[in-house]
Order: structure tokens, then sequence, then C-alpha cells
């Protein structure tokens, strides 16, 4: 048994409020197949002691005592109401919802969703073989976190599924705070630590979220607003190194995005987000809400020894999954050092996922909100979210993992998009590997298929830095050095469209693949130069970076002027509408 460390044992202040008398418990759940099949119910008795000791012996937490008619609710398996109706001693009922009389009031449900995201990237498996995420915590570098606690079942972000404490509290980066609760105006925080560890079923019974017994803290470095300075964040990353052996902070998800000005090893984030990586924790970011185009991936994004996620979406049907399309909003490489992003892609269409009903973007889109608690939300930040939750999972399973093993069986075991003649449905340099899936990373074995042409030390210390794979041809196309025709991103192709999606393990074998190469060799694009057919100008020394990619008109899709070098905003992934 792994015994939780407390915050006040880590000298971190007032956080050891919410957790100093909670045990960490990695616990084998074995009363039944139906363990996490749960509905709430009323268990009432004459004998009050009776009672007490029937819920401590059963291991049971009730959600309320409810002394005026001697009873307490408490969320029971089919397995736990049975064993309890045999004693014979008990008044059991169904906990039924009620509802105000008419009206609109925020409590009433207008929808309930469903929660989709654990059984379409086979998360469900790990959960049969009752791999929930335990012992492993994941850091949310956001707006904070409101854990919600003390609504409907109980469950959610504040206690795991069998009714543990599991979040740590939040640390504000801002004012260099640490407390039990969050003040989390923006609501984007929240809804994206849901995501991934939220432990609240729906109506079927299904877990929302993909590690639901992973526990949480929030990093809160951004305002009400979404925007962010980089010190604060540079901050916020500093505090997760220096507690992560603390608190077995081993995922650090970071779903927002700034601009590039400069190449990757010179950017002070980045340079914080790789000292994170060399200390053994993985970092996950989103590729941002700024695509289709080539080349629209953000800081920290890219960074290539990462893991950068993008979005696809169902296509509002759930159960057809040749439809399935690249979120038009995702973000696409290749980054301007040369590499491949994104890694991976997610679900990030019309994710459904924790919100208060008065934080800022609820006030701005109530149409989305479910009058509850759930709000459906699309993003980069949401498909982030979802493969940091499978990387708690596979670290829950194997604690040795290192965050290159995480990466490479990530990489290995992600479903490609093809379309139904065998060919690449999206490029590379759109869907990376493919599509997450929880089932096959945690059956991978694959080793040394990510960063292994790279030096993290020599390249944050400044004595060696790294370019990709990826150039640009006579004709505007970007392609990977060393492969075929297969891996020639056509930008104006519209065969590269995704109508009819095949998502299939285990696309490319190849050795010299983009996963694994890199090299030192400047990448400064100037094909043709004389005519200006294609100039890929690669120079942040100088006030512009200029990529000129249409040959008829030689006009200029990418302009990064370096107006105000000193100011270096960065802020979370900009709203878009449900795909």
């Amino acid at each position: 048994m792994l015994n939780r460390l407390t915050f006040k044992q880590a000298g971190l202040y007032s956080l050891v409020a919410a957790v100093a008398s909670s045990v960490w418990l990695i616990k084998s759940f074995s009363s039944s197949p139906d363990a996490i099949d749960r509905d709430s119910y009323i268990v009432k008795s004459h004998d009050t002691a009776l009672l007490q000791q029937t819920m401590d012996t059963l291991g049971l937490t009730p959600s309320h005592k409810l002394d005026i008619i001697s009873a307490v609710a408490v969320d029971l398996t089919t397995y736990e109401r049975e064993k309890i109706a045999k004693l014979g001693a008990f008044q059991i009922t169904k906990n039924f919802s009620v509802e105000l009389s008419g009206g609109n009031a925020w409590g009433k449900r207008k929808w309930q969703p469903k929660a989709v995201v654990p059984s379409y990237i086979d998360a469900d498996y790990a959960h049969m073989t009752r791999n929930f995420g335990d012992g492993v915590t994941i850091g949310f570098l956001d707006t904070g976190i409101d854990a919600l606690q003390g609504t409907s079942s109980g469950l959610g972000l504040s206690t795991d599924l069998y009714g543990y404490d599991k979040f740590w509290g939040t640390y504000d980066a801002i004012n260099n705070t640490i407390s039990n609760y969050s003040n989390e105006e923006s609501g984007h925080g929240t809804h994206v630590a849901s995501v991934a560890v939220n432990a609240d079923y729906d109506v079927y019974g299904n877990i929302y979220g993909v590690a639901p017994n992973a526990a949480a803290v929030g990093i809160k470095a951004f305002d009400s607003d979404g925007k962010a300075t980089y010190a604060d964040v540079i901050r916020g990353i500093d505090w997760a190194i220096q507690v992560k052996d603390k608190i077995n902070l081993r995922v650090l998800n970071m779903s927002f995005g700034g601009q590039q000005r400069s190449y990757y090893w010179d950017d002070p984030l980045n340079q914080a987000v790789m000292k994170a990586w060399q200390e053994g924790i993985v970092v996950v970011a989103s590729a941002g809400n700024n695509g289709p185009d080539p080349m629209t991936i953000g800081v920290p994004g890219n960074v290539p020894y990462i893991i950068t996620v993008g979005a696809m979406t169902d296509n509002f049907t759930e159960t057809n999954v040749q439809d399935d399309i690249i979120a038009t909003f995702s973000a696409a490489g290749p980054t301007p050092a040369g590499f491949v992003k994104p890694e991976l892609v997610a679900p990030g269409g019309h994710v459904s996922g924790l919100m208060a009903y008065d934080t800022q973007i609820v006030m701005q889109h109530p149409e989305y909100h479910d009058g509850g608690k759930y709000f459906e939300m699309s993003g980069t930040s949401q498909a982030a979210a979802v493969v940091s939750g499978v990387a708690a999972l596979m670290i829950s399973q194997d604690p040795s993992l290192t965050p290159d093993e995480v990466k490479c069986r990530l990489i290995d075991s992600a479903h490609t998009a093809m379309t139904p003649e065998g060919k690449l449905a999206y490029s590379v340099f759109q869907q990376g590997s493919g599509l997450v899936n929880a089932k096959d990373a945690l059956k991978s074995t694959a080793s040394g298929c990510a960063n292994q042409s790279l030096d993290i030390q020599k390249d944050l210390a400044g004595e060696k830095h790294f370019y990709g794979p990826a150039n640009i041809n006579e004709d505007g196309n970007f392609y990977v050095e060393g492969l075929g025709e297969e891996y020639v991103w056509r930008v104006n192709d519209s065969s590269l469209s995704g109508d009819a999606v095949i998502w299939r393990l285990n696309y490319d074998d190849n050795p010299m693949d983009w996963r694994n190469s890199a090299s030192t060799d400047a990448v400064i694009w100037r094909l043709d130069f004389e005519t200006n057919a294609v100039i890929w100008r690669l120079n942040f020394e100088t006030d512009a970076v200029i990529w000129r990619l249409n040959l008829e008109t030689d006009a200029v899709i990418w302009r990064l002027n370096l107006d105000d070098p000193e100011a270096a905003p960065i802020s979370i992934n900009h709203w878009v509408d449900p795909q």
C-alpha cells in the first residue's frame, strides 16, 4: 500500500487541510464484476449503530447522513445492495431524483450528456482490469480547478471511485500561494481536468474520466480571461518539479499555446517544459486551435521531446467511426525546426466535462451547459487531457516507465487514419501516428521509438540543438525526408479530407520514420531562391519570419513580426464551436 504524503510533510503550507487525514489507497475492489456500476440508494434502519457498523464493514462512505429518518444515502453496486438486503434489518430505497416545478432554474438539467470518450479510446479495457489510474497525480497547468465538492453523487474531481480524496488543491502561480481549493473563474481548467480524471458516472453507468482514480492538482497560471505571462507559467512548471516526488506528480497537462517567437530551444517557456520532461514528468501539450493550416503549432507544443496532441471528432455520430474527421480547428505541423507535430490525435469535439454554471465560459455560451454541472466543449485542450489520462493509466500499470517510454508506446499503439484503399487519410503533419488507444498503449512493449536521436541534456545546456526530418519540395508541399510519396502532404489536395476513415493499428514499420529522426543540420529551405518560387526563411534573429507557399501568387501565409520582443503573452486555447 502506498501512503499518500501530505503537503504539510512536504512543507507546503495550508494545502494539508484537504488531504492530511487521507491515505493514498491503491485498492483492489473485489466485491463483484459490477463494482463500478453504482447507483445511489437510501438505506434505513431503526438500529443506527448496526447501520454504521454495516457501512464500515463493507467499506462504504455515505454521501449523506439522514438522521431525521435514521438513514444514510450511499452509492451501492448491485452486489452490495443484495448483500445488505440479505441482512434483513434494512429498508433500501432508490435515491430518486426530484425537480423544481416549472421555471428554467440552473439546477434543473436540460439534458444529460453521455460519457463516450473512455469507451471510444478503449480506456474501458483498463477499467475492466481495475486500472483506474490509481497512485498517479496529474498536474493541470491552467486556470485552476473547481473540485465541485459536495455535488450530486460526491464523485467527480474531489474523490475517486471508492470515495477517497484525490484532489491535492491548487498552487496559484500568479500569487505564489497554495490553497485547498481554487477560485476558478474561467471554467477551462475544471473542464480539462474532468476529461482526464472525472470519477462521476452518466445515466447509463459509464465513467466520464479516462483515469478516474488519478489524483489532480491545479496549477493556476491563467487569469479569468485565460491569459498568462511566461513568468507565471514557468513558475508553475518549477513548482510542479519541486513537488513531483512528494505527490507523485507524473503527468503535466498543458492545454494552452502561445506564438512561436524563436526556435524551440531559445524559448524560455520551452526550456522549462524540457526541464520538466528531463526530471521525469510526462508533459502533454495541446497542438492548438489555429488549424487547419500547416505550421500552426504553438508554444509549447513545438517542443520535440514532449507529447503534442491534435483533435479529432466523431462528427456527432458516435457509433459510426468511418465518418470521423480531424477537427478543422486542430493545428498542424511541421514546426519551424522541421519536426512532425502533433504526435497523436484524441477526441476533442463536443466533449462533456465538469464546469460550474457561474463560470465565465458558461456565461458566454450557456447553450452548451446542461443546467447542472456539465458542459460540452471542443478543442485540442480536451484532446490533450484525454492523452494525459491514458498516460496516467500506463504509469499506474507500470510506474517504472520514463517519459520517453510513455511517448514511444503511445505513438506505437496509435491507430492511423487510413482510407478504404489503404492510404493515409490525413498526413502525418495533421494526425501524427493517429488516434490514441488506451488498450493498445497498455499492451505495448515498444521501446526506443521516441526522442532517441535527441539529447535533452545537451539541448538544455546549449551544447547541441536539433532539427527534424520535415522538408518542403519545389511544389510547396511538405514531406518527411527518407520516406516515400505517402509522406508528402499536398496541402491543397482534397483527397486528404478523411471522408471515409479506417483507424488502423501499426500503419508503418519503417525504421527510418519521422518518429525517431533528428539531426543538427540547419533547416534553411530556400528552393529556387532567385525566382522566389518557394521561400522558407528561418532566421529568428531578424525582424520577421516569412513562409511563402503559394507558388502562383507568392502570398505570405504566415508572417511573424517580432514587434514587441519583451512581451510574450500566452493563453489557453481560444473558443471554437463544438464539432
